[in-house]
């Protein structure tokens, strides 16, 4: 479960040196940037297990929300321009998060702020994907159905827990790791946000008429090449 969140640190690291590479807007480095604090956060909350290290996992996974509900709103604005209505809205968003929870300490309620930032997501790629760049449907209902296979599998881990650990210790040791569904549940998860990342990313460069492309580095994972405008 500690291990397992190098998919949130990694790949976001190197979409983050990509994006400032292409001279790309900083809000998209931002985005990489937050996936990565997830990944840290989470890191040390399974490593340590202690309360402190739970709200380094918990409230960026708040923060870099608000950051891809920012980047996925503002896809079809002119460049160098700042939604500061918006942006006043998400960070007193999470400010208000931050400090119920704290106080609180309800998973419930972090769950319920966290879904509902994640359907204002789900909301928008689906718009995008099927009026305004309906050649993206690929990846963006790929990118929502590693998501809700990494949800489902949390579930299913928090309801089944003891019956899956009594049938771990049944089966080889490689086998039952595999079966660690918080494990998958962070893998998922990790590369669902990523390629949500990609397809804002690839919507906001269409729009600014770069010449965005996918590549897969090693034939496997995802990055996204953008090439600047052809001049007249």
């Amino acid at each position: 479960n500690t291990v397992s969140n190098l998919i949130f640190i990694l790949p976001p690291i190197y979409g983050a040196i990509q994006t400032y590479k292409d001279g790309l807007e900083k809000r998209y480095l931002a985005a990489y940037l937050c996936l990565t604090a997830v990944g840290l956060g989470s890191w040390c909350f399974h490593m340590t297990l202690k309360y402190e290290m739970q709200l380094l996992d918990e409230l960026p996974m708040i923060y870099s929300c608000c950051v891809f509900v920012y980047c996925l709103y503002e896809c079809f604005k002119y460049k160098n321009t700042v939604n500061y209505p918006l942006l006043f809205l998400l960070i007193t968003y999470s400010f208000v998060v931050s400090i119920v929870y704290l106080n609180l300490k309800e998973p419930v309620f972090h769950q319920v702020m966290y879904g509902t930032l994640v359907s204002i997501i789900v909301l928008r790629s689906v718009y995008i994907v099927l009026w305004v760049y309906p050649w993206l449907r690929g990846l963006g209902y790929t990118s929502l159905t590693v998501f809700l296979m990494g949800f489902f599998l949390w579930n299913v881990d928090n309801i089944f827990c003891d019956k899956l650990r009594a049938l771990r210790e049944k089966m080889p040791p490689v086998v039952g790791a595999v079966t660690q569904f918080h494990a998958w549940w962070h893998i998922l998860t990790g590369l669902g946000s990523y390629l949500h990342i990609l397809l804002s990313l690839y919507t906001r460069t269409l729009f600014l008429k770069h010449r965005p492309k996918v590549k897969f580095v090693f034939g496997i994972w995802p990055v996204l090449l953008v090439e600047p405008p052809k001049k007249l």
